[in-house]
């Protein structure tokens, strides 16, 4: 069975809010095992992202999970914004340690507040018996001194008390089941979640794989080449690029997918399509009926 996932992030004027709701709206119907949102780089949108979770708690049927982050506040405040979660029914959070406020060269742990995302996760355990999603790396976060520091430092998220791993986004998905293969040979057990991308735009992807250490490899960016103003094509290169990717995924024992939305739905969906997945109400419509059945 293949379950999914999605990320939006909070937006940030009266038209994204719309096309958030839009997109929202688009893949509410392809049941979603829980939908998470962003908290930005430095912890800056939490109100906004408070204000999506809660909507999307008290307007439709989903499981919403925020981000929660290290960045930006004491543990005080960090544990009171899990408890305001936990009492409005919220029960899955992606815990993360956050990347550094503008301006700062590189993360330095705020004294009065959790230091690192394995805190985090140890920190709301005893708030309440919250699912946890944290983060992964199959290509080593930029700022860990080895792969091998890397992955322990993942064991210690897990151990601590976190129910799965959604690795970055990739394009190398040989350099994902090395990944998942040295996991499982470290003694993890908890599911290792591949985080999918679909490229909207090439350019705006080639700087984020910079910025978190994503590898783009050389036949991706032939495929892209020479389509900067041809949005259609691009369109369609990105979703057979996706598409190939869940592929290979899936005839690797791979059943659960994170999707980064960019809050746009349209790519998302089609790839979600091609992996088989209905909506509800279609499926109940192509189910034969207890009289017609033999």
């Amino acid at each position: 069975m293949i379950n999914v996932s999605f990320e939006f992030f909070p937006p940030g004027d009266a038209g994204m809010e719309e096309t958030l709701w839009r997109s929202i709206e688009r893949l509410r119907p392809l049941a979603p095992k829980f939908v998470s949102v962003t908290y930005g780089a430095d912890g800056s949108t939490r109100a906004r992202t408070h204000q999506v979770v809660s909507r999307i708690q008290s307007e439709t049927a989903l499981t919403g999970a925020p981000h929660l982050t290290c960045v930006g506040a004491s543990r005080a405040e960090v544990l009171q914004i899990a408890r305001q979660y936990w009492q409005q029914g919220i029960r899955h959070i992606v815990a993360l340690r956050g990347d550094p406020p503008r301006g700062a060269a590189r993360y330095e742990p705020n004294p009065d507040g959790f230091a690192y995302a394995v805190d985090l996760v140890a920190g709301l355990r005893n708030v309440g018996d919250f699912e946890i999603s944290v983060a992964a790396y199959p290509e080593t976060h930029p700022e860990a001194p080895s792969a091998q520091f890397d992955l322990d430092n993942l064991k210690r998220k897990l151990d601590a008390g976190a129910s799965r791993a959604i690795t970055q986004f990739f394009f190398d998905t040989d350099a994902f089941l090395r990944f998942r293969d040295r996991c499982a040979a470290a003694g993890i057990r908890a599911p290792i979640v591949p985080g999918i991308l679909p490229i909207t735009r090439f350019d705006r992807v080639r700087r984020m794989a910079e910025r978190c250490g994503t590898s783009i490899p050389p036949w991706l960016e032939k495929r892209f080449t020479g389509l900067d103003d041809d949005p259609e094509t691009r369109r369609l290169i990105a979703a057979s690029v996706a598409i190939e990717q869940v592929q290979t995924l899936e005839r690797n024992g791979v059943s659960d997918f994170h999707f980064y939305t960019l809050n746009r739905a349209e790519l998302t969906y089609a790839i979600c399509h091609t992996m088989g997945l209905r909506p509800a109400v279609q499926i109940a419509a192509l189910a034969p009926s207890a009289a017609g059945a033999p």
